[in-house]
């Protein structure tokens, strides 16, 4: 009875961490270019549980060995492995504001994606689907957040004013005269990525992603004017979170009647009349 406290504590844990993941989800649904988790649970290893005895022929030298019954598996609960991002394309919003870019995939290799180039403090790359930019007051382009965006040869990318036009290539002119090329980087593993804060992510060793043009099989554009928005489903993830506390709440039962069951064998069972 022990190990059903268990199995179902495992059980509600898991729950109510996929719960935490669906809310953050849900907060971030009006967040540029947010690409929302996906959790998967997974079952602990069973266990094959086994009976063994020792048994004795009477005879007139007595004879012993070990039997061994087979009882069957045990199961040990469910955990949530992991959390990956969901690298599908948000919907293109207009916003009319010359600096936010997005980009929109036309063809990419399977389980690849790809993203801005921006400078993070440290001086390292980082990569975003967020394309909410400013020109600051030294009319570099930044992020929301004040990370440097860079062009396709990780430099800084300074204009003279927000009146730029941006080609669908990601080459900026400003009257008629190529500026740079806005920096959009290939992930061939989008999963393999690590998400940091404000919707960056990195390399797990600190590397670059290579520069995503002319990659055979990787055609897309950039948007000038528009806003890559989350991919998060809302009405689903409301589904998901009702269909989490429903299971929460059935592990919650199972342990209150364990409870009782353990109670009852305390105070009763034991009980002399």
């Amino acid at each position: 009875m022990l190990r059903g406290f268990h199995t179902a504590t495992a059980g509600m844990l898991s729950q109510q961490r996929r719960m935490e993941m669906l809310s953050n989800n849900l907060s971030n649904a009006n967040t540029p270019g947010y690409k929302a988790d996906q959790s998967s649970l997974r079952a602990f290893p069973e266990l094959l549980l086994n009976k063994m005895e020792q048994a004795n022929i009477p005879t007139t030298k007595p004879i012993s060995f070990t039997q061994n019954q087979t009882i069957g598996a045990l199961h040990t609960g469910v955990y949530m492995q992991e959390t990956p991002p969901k690298h599908t394309q948000g919907d293109m919003r207009p916003t009319g504001n010359q600096t936010d870019l997005a980009i929109l995939n036309q063809t990419l290799p399977e389980g690849a994606s790809i993203f801005f180039t921006v400078e993070n403090q440290d001086g390292t790359p980082r990569y975003t689907r967020n394309g909410n930019f400013a020109i600051d007051q030294q009319g570099y382009l930044t992020t929301n957040s004040g990370l440097y965006v860079l062009d396709e040869n990780n430099n800084r990318i300074q204009l003279q004013s927000d009146t730029f036009e941006l080609q669908q290539d990601g080459t900026i002119l400003e009257n008629g005269i190529i500026n740079s090329r806005i920096g959009i980087a290939l992930a061939q593993n989008a999963n393999g990525l690590t998400r940091d804060n404000n919707g960056l992510y990195s390399l797990n060793d600190g590397g670059a992603l290579p520069n995503a043009t002319n990659i055979p099989g990787t055609d897309f554009q950039v948007l000038q004017g528009h806003i890559e928005r989350s991919n998060v489903d809302t009405a689903q993830t409301m589904s998901d979170m009702t269909a989490a506390f429903r299971a929460f709440e059935a592990n919650q039962k199972v342990i209150q009647a364990y409870d009782m069951s353990m109670q009852k064998a305390a105070n009763e069972i034991g009980r002399i009349n």
